[in-house]
């Protein structure tokens, strides 16, 4: 990390060279381009040196027909692109390896030695792809606006011409990659005229400083061109990137064999009939990103149905075979989760002595049954348990198109049923799913949270465990909330606080005791894997992919920022 007691520059040459779980799909495509994987460092071969034309690059990142064009960086609907290839944080965090992060448009940061002060430097030289000049004052916007939930922030400020200061209402360290590697910074002479920043669809030319810029819009496609006037002269050196809406991976994988997709990170049972031909190469790395099956948990925030009980959902996590649903509907390209929510490895010396390490892969059935009879519900004559009149009944929706997470919806089913639980398996729209998540309106989805690129799992924890980052049913999370479940919990909010005003690790790791402990017990969140992320790309067209030996960046098409630095990289052959 770059240091957090004094000014480290950091090198530029660095920064030159440099769900959804499983399911996840990716974003779009055009006739005239090929697919292709992320770059060995960046740096181009001898027989790409110089290139400065060729095809455009066809990706699919998720999104589905018809294309409603928005572009706002705080809508939960902005389309993939916005984030990254327009819009940019202060650093880029690599997911798919430790290191230091790479300036963006900030270029050094140093905290008091207290954690209530932050001065970053802002790159000079940078401009909004409008011609303007970036300033101090639309960094100090970005934290501060109405869109932006920060309530640690006390007050940001310029120290000069070139830095910014926040200073924090108590000590801040652990919430340093939120501020610095997932704040995205808008132009305050663009936002400021909008009278609701989540609403407005930012669908005319969007405003940003990233490696690229909006051309057109389609109701099938759209296309982002490179931005000429971009603060990094050696990138991007492709010129054009279409993102096309597929309804799946089944029409996805149809466009790659056709020669009309070149770029996505998407489920594919056995690789080699992509792959075969040579065309494609294939990337394949675990996500940080947890697979779960998200519940509607809390009753006093709005919730309904059988799973606002906690037995029922450690019942249906006790009974859940996952070794049968990777085999069957993962094809065994998934590996087990964590029930603390900690990246299995990378993050184990976080977890609290006692608590296990990974899921269960094999089922409970007696488990899951003892652990509803405790709880007072009886066996129905129709084999599903019930108490006070409530059954243990719920809906698990998955999105379509999605054929992995709809294979597994249908084996829970029959897996459930066994300890006297009914799920019912339904489909939704991408869309549809989308609006669920944020409103609260379902009973559980196959869906994913979002994991963090640095070994600590503050984030994930604030983030979608906290009562701050949630809101009643009904009402829309805000840009920042990602508390899907509408989990409350006062145990997990006065650890999650603690953990954020300490630097000392035996500190931080007391508090995540305690907060492991809660949602061990509670599973707002049903644990499931982290996927083996598919990536393939065009290796004939373009060159510069990530690779095993180099994985400057996490490769998934449909992880905006990292697709974005991964994309700013390539060059054609």
């Amino acid at each position: 990390m770059l240091t957090k007691s004094s000014w480290k520059r950091a090198a530029f040459a660095a920064l030159v060279a440099g769900v959804m779980g499983l399911s996840a799909c990716s974003g779009s495509g055009g006739a005239t381009g090929n697919g292709s994987e992320s770059p060995a460092g960046g740096e181009s071969s001898a027989a790409t040196e110089g290139k400065t034309e060729g095809p455009v690059l066809a990706v699919f990142a998720g999104s589905q027909t018809p294309i409603v064009a928005n572009f706002n960086p705080y809508s939960p609907t902005l389309l993939p692109g916005t984030l990254g290839s327009i819009y940019e944080p202060l650093f880029f965090y690599n997911k798919a390896d430790v290191g230091d992060p790479i300036p963006l448009l900030g270029t050094e940061y140093e905290w008091s030695e207290d954690g209530t002060s932050l001065k970053i430097g802002i790159r000079e030289g940078a401009k909004w792809n409008d011609g303007t000049d970036l300033t101090v004052d639309d960094v100090i916007y970005s934290f501060t606006n109405d869109a932006v939930s920060m309530d640690y922030l006390a007050e940001a400020v310029k120290a000069d011409d070139t830095t910014v200061e926040l200073k924090f209402k108590e000590p801040s360290f652990t919430n340093e990659y939120a501020i610095l590697g997932s704040t995205y910074i808008v132009p305050k002479h663009v936002f400021e005229k909008e009278a609701d920043l989540v609403t407005f669809t930012n669908a005319d030319a969007p405003v940003g400083t990233g490696p690229f810029k909006l051309s057109n819009v389609t109701d099938a496609s759209y296309n982002v061109v490179k931005n000429e006037n971009y603060w990094d002269p050696e990138r991007p050196k492709i010129n054009e990137v279409q993102y096309l809406g597929i309804d799946g991976n089944s029409s996805a994988e149809s466009l790659f064999k056709a020669g009309q997709l070149d770029y996505s990170t998407m489920f594919v049972p056995d690789p080699t009939t992509l792959t075969a031909d040579g065309r494609l190469g294939y990337l394949r790395l675990s996500s940080p990103n947890p697979l779960t099956i998200l519940t509607c948990s809390n009753a006093e925030l709005g919730c309904e149905g059988a799973q606002t009980d906690k037995a029922v959902r450690q019942a249906f996590s006790k009974v859940l075979n996952r070794d049968e649903i990777n085999e069957k509907a993962y094809y065994g390209h998934a590996s087990l989760a964590a029930p603390t929510f900690t990246l299995p490895e990378r993050d184990d010396k976080w977890i609290k002595d006692g608590l296990p390490k990974l899921v269960d892969g094999g089922a409970d059935v007696e488990g899951a049954k003892k652990i509803l009879e405790d709880a007072g519900y009886t066996l129905g004559s129709d084999g599903i348990y019930a108490k006070d009149g409530q059954r243990a009944s719920f809906t698990v929706n998955s999105v379509e198109g999605w054929s992995d997470a709809n294979a597994a919806a249908e084996l829970m089913v029959s897996q459930a049923k066994a300890a006297g639980i009914e799920v019912k398996a339904e489909t939704v729209t991408l869309d549809q799913y989308t609006e669920d998540r944020q409103v609260g309106d379902y009973e559980m989805i196959i869906s994913a949270l979002f994991g963090t690129p640095i070994s600590d799992p503050y984030t994930i924890y604030r983030n979608s465990f906290t009562t701050d980052y949630t809101t009643p049913v009904g009402t829309p999370l805000e840009a920042r909330q990602t508390n899907f479940a509408r989990y409350s919990n006062p145990v997990v909010d006065e650890a999650v606080q603690t953990a954020a005003q300490t630097n000392d690790e035996a500190v931080k790791k007391e508090a995540y005791g305690k907060i492991m402990e809660a949602i061990v017990e509670d599973v707002p969140y049903i644990p499931m894997f982290h996927g083996g992320s598919q990536t393939f790309y065009n290796q004939v067209d373009f060159d510069g992919w990530p690779t095993e030996d180099d994985k400057y960046a996490f490769p998934a098409s449909w992880d905006a920022l990292q697709a974005a630095y991964v994309m700013s990289q390539l060059t054609y052959k």
